[in-house]
């Protein structure tokens, strides 16, 4: 069963933060097998990346057969029904409208010692989009990946994705065709994250890799951090559902299993003022369970990792929802204003009784690649500005830099760096050639 907290109880800080410190990713430690591959990878290049797939998909694949040719992925994507393609281009235009303006604007000014400062925004020039697959294919993570990538002028979007029998699945086909995305690798795991960042005469090395994967995806991308630009250190998926009692209990336990049900390390929580409420939600959750496809992942997730938090009012969820920086929340309430300026750590914030959860994760707009582990705490969901870089401009004239390097100067001998103080001092002790 999940667990159950009372804000009111004198235990409550204690259980409250053995809770928090659990850790949900219970498989044994990965990060040997990681490094191993990574060398294997980095030493033999496209032939351990073949024998990776062998040996971790079942797939036997050639130099040649890495890449998806566009010819076979038009092929895949012509399979996806029509009633699919028709929603990823409803979820393609909306995630496109909204990112379109998150686009930064570059800045120059003068200030008052007379400096010219700025900045200037460009995109990364190549980007790895890792897309999960084994237990479920994933198009709208291609849509919620590539297309940020797009908007922000990335020039080359590479693709990797582990593929059923070989076969690149014709939802994930149309909805990479829709994003534009032609560069299509069917390997998945460390070895694809290792390829991504060093590049094998197969695939080419990129600048940047996103996307969620599983724990040896996220512990390659751990430790090849540096070499490569990465988004996140992602972890099992969450949410956190604020409910007071006039909601209808069937539909907060659906939203509560709609992350449930992604794999058995997700965790859901619900934050409510009315036991008699949450007992309900607990047995609509039970009656959901035993429609579900997902159903036993979904229940064992809930029993190993769920969670009713009881409080006296709602206004005190805030600190606590706070504390856990949840990767998804939902504000199932009338006026959902007040909560919602009162949290400051959350990956995406969903307000009111008519916005679940899911709809973030397809068509809603903001890309559903969001901060869990707490990770809220210090880090937003993937966005624009992900696949952009600032660079800042300084341009000092002779009467500027007799303005300000003086102090410039007297920093550098200071920290006892002579050739710092030597290249502006030499400058405002010389009148130097004239500026035309």
């Amino acid at each position: 069963m999940p667990v159950r907290l009372e804000l009111s109880d004198a235990a409550f800080e204690t259980v409250f933060e053995t809770f928090l410190q659990t850790k949900r990713e219970v498989a044994a430690d990965v990060s040997q097998d990681v490094a191993h591959i990574i060398d294997d990878v980095q030493s033999r290049g496209d032939t351990a990346v073949i024998a990776c797939a062998e040996k971790f998909e079942g797939q036997i694949l050639t130099q040649e057969t890495l890449r998806i040719s566009e010819e076979e992925a038009r092929r895949a994507a012509a399979a996806a029904p029509a009633e699919v393609r028709k929603a990823l281009a409803v979820a393609a235009r909306r995630i496109e409208a909204y990112h379109q303006r998150q686009i930064p604007q570059d800045l120059e000014f003068e200030d008052r010692d007379g400096v010219a400062l700025g900045h200037r925004w460009t995109p990364i020039s190549t980007v790895g989009l890792y897309v999960p697959g084994g237990s479920a294919a994933y198009p709208s993570t291609v849509l919620m990946t590539a297309i940020p990538a797009k908007t922000a002028g990335v020039g080359r979007i590479v693709m990797t994705v582990p593929t059923a029998g070989g076969e690149l699945h014709p939802a994930v086909a149309a909805a990479a065709e829709l994003a534009g995305v032609t560069e299509i690798y069917r390997v998945g795991g460390a070895h694809a994250i290792a390829a991504l960042a060093l590049g094998t005469d197969a695939i080419p090395a990129v600048d940047k890799i996103v996307g969620p994967g599983n724990a040896y995806v996220t512990a390659a991308k751990r430790q090849l951090f540096g070499r490569v630009g990465i988004d996140m250190i992602a972890g099992p998926s969450e949410i956190l559902v604020v409910a007071d009692s006039r909601n209808d209990p069937a539909w907060i336990a659906a939203d509560l299993l709609s992350q449930a049900e992604h794999d058995e390390n997700a965790q859901a929580i619900l934050i409510t003022d009315d036991v008699d409420f949450a007992d309900s939600v607990e047995r609509a959750i039970s009656g959901h369970l035993s429609r579900l496809g997902r159903a036993t992942i979904a229940s064992d997730a809930w029993r190993d990792y769920g969670a009713v938090i009881l409080v006296d009012s709602l206004d005190a969820a805030p600190p606590i929802i706070d504390r856990i920086a949840p990767e998804h929340l939902e504000l199932a309430v009338s006026d959902p204003g007040p909560l919602a300026s009162a949290v400051r750590h959350a990956g995406a914030i969903f307000l009111g009784r008519y916005t679940p959860e899911a709809v973030g994760d397809y068509v809603a707009g903001p890309s559903h690649v969001l901060p869990t582990a707490r990770s809220a705490r210090f880090s937003s969901g993937l966005s624009v500005l992900d696949f952009m870089k600032r660079t800042s401009l300084v341009r000092c004239d002779a009467r500027s830099l007799r303005a300000v390097g003086p102090a410039a100067a007297a920093l550098a001998e200071a920290e006892g760096f002579g050739a710092h103080a030597l290249s502006l001092n030499i400058r405002l002790n010389d009148d130097g050639p004239s500026e035309s």
